[in-house]
């Protein structure tokens, strides 16, 4: 068995990691390796790397698998990371690549709302978080931030994380991206996708009743009176937090480790 697949719900894939060709002159650019299981994306981002002299993109991968592959081989200065990568969680996905390359420098690049998923990403080992609605001149400026070692987020993510360093109120109590933790969060969310306490318990490798906990704990957090609330709640935060995201888009949470 696979042990990036155990790690980060990854799926084998039959496509080569595609490795673009390197000659000597490039030998000091920063090499930047992309990964997002949407190809139109990630020809985006290689074009705007094009444009600085001082930037290499080393490759692209569209899956976990491929993800690990890639990082073993090309030696990536910098991983530009989409936080949904067919259907595997990207943040179990960051801790786990961090866990087996410490060193590796993550950047996360995504339509999920940065006010519910940049702190959890930095919190996992990203060095930064980009909203992909962002023009590419502040995906620029993330990745040199993150070269230069330092952490990259936006005023308001830097300003939602400095008031909570100090105790000031953390917004509605009722909100999801502020009460949840990691975990439940994503079972919060596999619940909005449709998905059953059973199906969500194979997916994670829980038991049914662990997973029976981690709902009754949302239903107490959010204040919600039962499963039906639940229900409702989950598939209408996925709406509002994925927006550009169809029912059908949000593929199972393969399984992951505890």
């Amino acid at each position: 068995m696979n042990p990036h697949r155990n790690k980060a719900g990854g799926v084998a894939s039959k496509r080569a990691t595609r490795l673009p060709v390197v000659d000597s002159a490039s030998a000091s650019k920063a090499r930047i390796l992309i990964v997002d299981d949407h190809p139109v994306v990630r020809e985006g981002f290689a074009n705007m790397l094009k444009r600085e002299s001082d930037f290499l993109h080393c490759g692209d991968a569209g899956t976990v698998t491929e993800t690990f592959k890639a990082v073993e081989t090309l030696h990536p200065d910098v991983v530009l990371l989409d936080l949904w990568l067919g259907g595997a969680d990207g943040l179990e996905l960051i801790k786990s690549l961090k866990s087996q390359f410490p060193d590796l420098r993550i950047l996360v690049v995504s339509f999920s709302d940065e006010t519910v998923y940049a702190a959890r990403a930095l919190r996992a080992g990203a060095r930064g978080y980009v909203m992909k609605s962002q023009p590419s001149k502040e995906l620029v400026a993330a990745i040199r931030t993150v070269l230069a070692n330092e952490l990259y987020m936006s005023p308001t993510i830097a300003q939602s994380i400095v008031s909570q360093s100090v105790g000031m109120p953390r917004g509605r109590q009722d909100d999801a991206s502020q009460v949840l933790t990691d975990r439940e969060l994503q079972i919060l969310q596999m619940l909005g996708a449709g998905q059953s306490t059973r199906k969500i318990a194979e997916a994670l490798g829980l038991s049914f009743k662990t997973v029976e906990t981690h709902r009754d704990n949302i239903k107490h957090k959010l204040h919600l009176r039962d499963a039906v609330e639940l229900v409702h709640y989950a598939t209408q935060w996925i709406r509002d937090q994925h927006p550009r995201l169809s029912p059908d888009d949000l593929p199972p949470t393969p399984a992951l480790r505890n």
